[in-house]
């Protein structure tokens, strides 16, 4: 996954970039009379910075503020964290529900309600897993976004 990023200040091997917030909204033919189009077109755009080492393969290639750059976060990397933040508490939901379902069928559970509650803590159990291992600082790590390469500026046709 790619995004371009403008750099707004370089502190020794440090680089802050900025990069803008792109909604989808904004280039269908019915944003006019679409309900979210409408809000993308109320809520202004905003801008993420980020400050990111310099990375070693860059380590010769002079970047200056102005520059735009290609920032990088690797798919697998964010696949597997999406599948973990989402898919987490639905298991832990289920699973639950099933353990609930079967003590009430089980006349361990006087009534449905239990079983209710019991799958509502699963899903709390498996969100609570999911932002725990979210939380670790390897995978802070991995979804770190990282400079990939400085693309080559613009000729100016009035020099």
């Amino acid at each position: 996954m790619e995004e371009l990023a403008t750099v707004t200040a370089i502190d020794k091997n440090k680089i802050t970039v900025v990069s803008k917030i792109k909604s989808s909204c904004n280039s269908c033919s019915q944003v006019d009379t679409c309900a979210s189009g409408q809000i993308a077109k109320a809520i202004p755009h905003k801008k993420l910075s980020f400050t990111l080492l310099k990375p070693q393969s860059l380590k010769n290639q002079a970047i200056e503020i102005g520059d735009c750059v290609v920032l990088t976060l690797p798919e697998v990397d964010l696949l597997k964290s999406a599948w973990q933040v989402y898919l987490f508490p639905i298991f832990g939901l289920f699973a639950f529900s099933a353990l609930g379902q079967w003590l009430k069928q089980a006349g361990i559970f006087p009534h449905e309600l239990m079983a209710l509650a019991v799958g509502m803590v699963g899903g709390y159990l498996g969100y609570r897993i999911a932002k725990y291992l979210q939380n670790q600082p390897h995978n802070k790590e991995r979804l770190q976004p990282q400079i990939l390469r400085v693309l080559s500026k613009p000729l100016d046709v009035n020099e």
